[in-house]
Formats: structure tokens, sequence, C-alpha cells
């Protein structure tokens, strides 16, 4: 049976295994979106869980647990993570902000709350039934709300026997830090262009060079980006607007994606933003080389202090894109202060 994991994260595996005769009571994978983070960790929970173990330390995928496992009712597997993503194919798109919409017609959440973590509870206090281990993946860890922080906190101060919690974060800094001390932190590799190249081609993906750039060389949110449009129309017309700003142009294109997602459309913000400060300081493009002669022509003109203050706006906004007062108000804010900054 060949590997199930991505090429990329071989190395990564036969790392991790070092941690099985020793293993902490909580693991905090880490890395960029769109890497295969959460398939990687409910990889490693199957083999934890797993009855035959293979000498790779892959799960065997045919004793009873593998099968209970591979049908999401192992009585010893938990796995929590936003009601968002429930709704969502399977795999690492998760990661990827996208994916399709709950059919309720209210809005599923993207936090994960604390009835879900105190949910776990009576998981946690009876005795298993495989006489092994009881393992608890939850995905993306900055998902956690306040009071959800709070109680998981509470059980990894006091980690009940037996139980190993495997946790997947796109961003550590958005964790409590007291949660941070008490696991293990795991770091899982970005891919090689090359790797993630041949991967994406190897899916049949069209243009793959293009989307792996826009997405700063994560195959599977570019794979999902792809799959999905990935709101490429929109982008493409900030992005018309970003090569040439102008007050006019910053209004009319406001009001022309007033009802694209502005988290899109601030992050490819800040992608641009980011490829004239590294062009102005390096000459290197990561994200959007088609534009490179508008790349180059904004870093030669724009002052380092005011591209640094674009950037930090940037930020800043990237931090409330997922709930403005006003989509189309924000949209000119942002789109004002970067013709501004260029002028």
């Amino acid at each position: 049976m060949s590997s199930p994991l991505y090429p990329w994260q071989e190395g990564a595996w036969q790392q991790l295994q070092h941690l099985r005769a020793r293993m902490p009571h909580a693991i905090l994978f880490h890395g960029a979106a769109g890497i295969g983070k959460s398939d990687f960790i409910e990889r490693f929970a199957q083999s934890l869980l797993c009855e035959d173990v293979r000498a790779d330390q892959h799960a065997c995928g045919q004793c009873a647990s593998c099968g209970w496992f591979s049908q999401h009712n192992h009585p010893d597997y938990r796995r929590v993570r936003p009601e968002a993503l429930e709704d969502e194919v399977e795999g690492d798109d998760a990661e990827a902000e996208g994916g399709k919409k709950s059919k309720s017609s209210k809005a599923p959440s993207k936090d994960i709350k604390i009835e879900q973590i105190r949910g776990l509870a009576d998981f946690m206090n009876i005795s298993t039934h495989r006489q092994g281990l009881r393992v608890v993946v939850l995905y993306p860890a900055e998902a956690l709300n306040t009071p959800a922080s709070n109680a998981l906190l509470k059980t990894l101060e006091e980690p009940p026997p037996g139980t190993v919690f495997l946790l997947a974060s796109n961003s550590l800094d958005r964790l409590l830090p007291t949660i941070l001390s008490r696991c293990r932190k795991f770091a899982l590799p970005m891919p090689t262009h090359e790797q993630a190249l041949a991967w994406l081609k190897a899916q049949g993906l069209a243009d793959a060079d293009s989307w792996l750039r826009e997405q700063g060389g994560a195959p599977l949110a570019a794979l999902a980006q792809a799959e999905t449009g990935g709101g490429r129309e929109e982008t493409e017309a900030l992005l018309q607007l970003l090569a040439q700003p102008s007050i006019e142009g910053a209004l009319k294109t406001a009001d022309k994606l007033q009802k694209a997602p502005p988290a899109l459309l601030v992050s490819c913000l800040q992608r641009w933003l980011y490829d004239v400060f590294s062009y102005k300081l390096a000459g290197n493009i990561r994200y959007y080389p088609r534009y490179k002669r508008e790349l180059a022509a904004l870093a030669g003109k724009i002052h380092l202090a005011r591209l640094m203050a674009a950037l930090k706006s940037a930020n800043d906004r990237r931090a409330i894109a997922e709930h403005p007062l006003s989509p189309k108000l924000f949209l000119e804010d942002m789109l004002l202060d970067y013709a501004a900054c260029c002028a």
C-alpha cells in the first residue's frame, strides 16, 4: 500500500514518529494554510488508533479500528471543527478559505464554541473501547472563541489519561499563550515550488503555476480556489485597479465589487503590497509575476514609509474583513487609501 501522505510531508511524518515512544498529551501542528495539515493530523490520528500499524507507522487500513475510522464512527476518536467546515468537502480545503455553503438559512458558525469543548467531557471520562488511546483532533485552533479557548485550556492543564489532542493552526499568534505552552509544537513545512507544481499538474489543473503563486505556494489552497473559481473575476478587477491606481478607479471598483467577499479582496491587496515591498527591497515577485512591469513601476515611485503604512493598514483591515458594517464603504475606504498611498 502506498503512503497516503502528500509528497512534501514524507520527511515530517518520519520526524513525527520519534514522539511515539513518549507521546505528548497535546501536539500542535502549525504551518501555512492550504498545505495539508488537517489531512496530516487525521492520518496520524488513524495510525494512533490502528490495531496493526505498518512498519512505516501508517495505519494498516484493514483492521476494525481503521474501518470505523474511515466511516467516521470510531468510538475512541472525536473531531472538533467549526460548523462552517462540516458541510465542506473532506480534506484540507478547510484551510483554504472557501467551500460550500450550508443549506441552512442561518450562516454556519466559523468559531469553535464552548459547547463543542464541553461535549468532550463524557467522551474523556469513560474507558476506551479498544484498550488503547483516545484521540481528539481539533482544527483550525485559531477558530476557538474565547470561552472555548478557556475551556480547552482547563482540559490541557489536567489532561485525562490515555488521551491525545492533535491540534492544527495556520496562525500561532492568534492562540492563547497558555494553550501554546501546554502543547508540543510541530511545524509542517511548505512544499517547494517544484513539488507543489508537480502535484497540481498531476491533479490536471490548468494554469497551475499562476494559481500556485497567487496562493503563496500552498498547493491545496491553489486547487481549492481553482475548482471553485476562487473569485477570479473579482480579484482580476481589483488587480487592474491596483496596477493603475486612481481615485475615480477606486470608487468605480468599490461599487463593482461591493458584493464580493471583503476578506478575499483584502487578502489580494495584502499579497499585492507584499510584492511591491519585495520588489522594492530585493527585486523579487512572489504572487503576481504577470504584473511585473506594473509592480516595478509602483515600487520605484512609492516611498518606503508609505508602503509600510499601507501594509499595516491592510493587515488591520484583514482582522475585521469577515464582518464589516458596510462592505461597500469598507472597500471604498481601503481602495481610496491605496490610491492615496500610490499618488
